[in-house]
């Protein structure tokens, strides 16, 4: 089942409403939970890790923003149980996995398009196409001026905004428009912390930067979206051409991944399935779009039967699957 497919319309099961399992709720559990990696993905988790401190107080979970990169780092090393990613895993975190006898479950938990803004103020920029953003951002570009992108465009320096390269937004980035994973000029302003990014897109008029569409959300009073042409005309990321598939081809899945052995905790496994039963409601609270009702489900029965490794490796960004 492809990308855009994952985000046709829904129709929520009260079973994901904000519910927990009758066993996990009679039994008031102790202990810590350890989550970090993607400042994407960041948001959804902060609302699940509030949410279940209602239901289990005596849990102590505490969420990071390192980078999806710096997040598997971390969760290969065994520092933090779960790791937030807006990517999948890379071949050589497979493999360190492996090397180490990691078991892990990858669980992909909503839908995301990133965005690509500027500053409120620009008065020019009316579209970009996906050819203009691969000049701008290709490794080596000679782009200094907006005039460079378009000639009827200021002959002002354009100042650029990004993730840094820990972030699995750069590498979707990257990978989408410019080709390769990794491939990029790197004389922009970068932060793994997107509110730093969008702080500094607010406050500069000839300013550009591309992030999650939750963080545009939250600010969309202050920023300036730009639709993408990715081929059938200009389209800006909203819930509905997100869901729809129609804002193409900077949409995509997010995930956590969650150490297997870590399950063996009854206050990880709580949560983790806490998590996967509340995505559909507090993803779509923060701005992202949930999945497929039968994607959840699947979620659930694979922490139940400990099914580790990934689907979603070895596909194009384009092309990523989604198992049924």
């Amino acid at each position: 089942m492809k990308l855009k497919t994952l985000a046709k319309s829904i129709v929520l099961s009260s079973v994901f409403a904000l519910t927990f399992s009758n066993s996990a709720m009679a039994e008031k559990l102790r202990g810590t939970v350890a989550l970090d990696g993607s400042s994407t993905v960041f948001p959804i988790s902060e609302a699940v890790a509030e949410e279940f401190g209602s239901v289990q107080p005596r849990v102590r979970v505490t969420v990071g923003v390192s980078g999806t990169g710096g997040g598997f780092k971390k969760f290969l090393a065994g520092e933090i149980d779960i790791n937030d990613a807006s990517r999948p895993i890379k071949a050589k975190e497979l493999e360190m996995a492996a090397s180490q006898s990691i078991g892990f479950l990858e669980i992909p938990v909503a839908y995301d398009g990133l965005s690509v803004v500027v500053n409120k103020n620009n008065t020019w920029v009316d579209h970009l196409t996906v050819s203009e953003l691969n000049k701008i951002w290709q490794r080596g570009s000679t782009v200094k001026n907006w005039s460079d992108v378009r000639p009827s465009w200021p002959n002002t320096p354009i100042r650029l905004y990004g993730p840094g390269t820990d972030s699995g937004t750069f590498d979707y980035f990257t990978e989408t428009i410019n080709g390769k994973s990794g491939a990029s000029r790197p004389d922009y302003t970068a932060s793994e912390d997107d509110n730093a990014l969008v702080q500094g897109i607010r406050g500069d008029k000839a300013a550009m930067g591309y992030f999650g569409f939750a963080y545009y959300e939250a600010n969309k009073d202050t920023l300036k979206i730009v639709p993408i042409d990715g081929g059938k005309g200009p389209i800006a990321p909203t819930m509905t051409t997100i869901n729809n598939g129609s804002y193409a081809p900077l949409s995509r899945p997010v995930f956590i991944y969650i150490r297997e052995k870590a399950l063996d905790r009854p206050e990880v496994k709580a949560f983790a399935e806490f998590y996967i039963n509340n995505a559909p409601t507090l993803s779509a609270e923060v701005g992202y779009i949930p999945l497929p009702a039968y994607v959840y489900e699947n979620a659930l029965n694979r922490i139940k039967n400990r099914e580790v490794g990934t689907a979603y490796y070895a596909k194009t960004a384009a092309d990523l699957l989604v198992a049924k």
